[in-house]
């Protein structure tokens, strides 16, 4: 089965509609699918709903695609920084439906697992319990969440070999791996490609079996906020 294809744009064909759920690695800035973010704003497919951890910035990650109105709902832990998503949010052009960043990543690793939904303690008093069910166990209460089942997974790593076998770089890892799994359909986006057998299986964080396609490209390496120690 071929995986790697020559850009974004072939490796998202046939993929995209209206209407559809993607689930997006990265965190912040840090291990986001630039390109097939891309790609998916020069196709125009739009009232999308996207689960990922925030949704970039006013110009970069999914916030290009809060510009061109493509997003429909975000399913996020994180606003911050965007100040077109808070806009859209607070003048109602956005449905947003926060998540604890625990509760995220467990929900996009549920999906992956078949896994319906769980019990959790996160949330309980709270907004985030509003409309959910309530369980006792053992004398606590906890409320149920629902695995996130995605029409599409857009993922970045460092590395990864011709069968999709992958390797993030450090915090870069973040959302990608439970994002990959959740996903119908994962399409993967990595700095280097290799052969089969090149890559230490010990160090391998995402198995190939959960990526379908996988291109390489150039990446722009931002740095969302930059501190320094002030000039002596």
């Amino acid at each position: 089965m071929k995986k790697v294809y020559g850009s974004a744009a072939e490796a998202l064909d046939g993929l995209l509609f209206d209407g559809m759920q993607i689930a997006a690695g990265g965190f912040g800035l840090c291990g986001i699918p630039e390109l097939l973010l891309d790609a998916i704003k020069e196709a125009g497919t739009k009232d999308l709903t996207f689960a990922s951890n925030n949704a970039g910035v006013d110009d970069f990650g999914i916030g290009i695609l809060l510009q061109t109105k493509q997003v429909k709902k975000m399913i996020s832990s994180y606003v911050g920084e965007n100040a077109e998503f808070m806009r859209q949010y607070l003048s109602g052009e956005l449905e947003l439906e926060f998540n604890p960043q625990g509760t995220l990543a467990e929900r996009m690793r549920a999906g992956g697992a078949g896994i319906p939904g769980f019990y959790t303690k996160t949330g309980v008093g709270t907004l985030i319990a509003e409309g959910k069910e309530h369980k006792e166990f053992k004398g606590e209460t906890y409320i149920m969440e629902e695995g996130i089942f995605a029409d599409l997974s857009i993922v970045k790593a460092w590395k990864a070999d011709t069968t999709g076998n992958a390797i993030f770089r450090k915090t870069a890892r973040n959302f990608n791996p439970p994002a990959a799994m959740c996903g119908k359909v994962c399409v993967m986006e990595v700095e280097e490609i290799v052969e089969p057998g090149e890559l230490d299986p010990d160090h391998i964080h995402l198995p190939g079996i959960y990526v379908h396609r996988l291109i390489q490209g150039e990446h722009e390496k931002r740095i969302e906020k930059v501190t320094t120690r002030p000039a002596a």
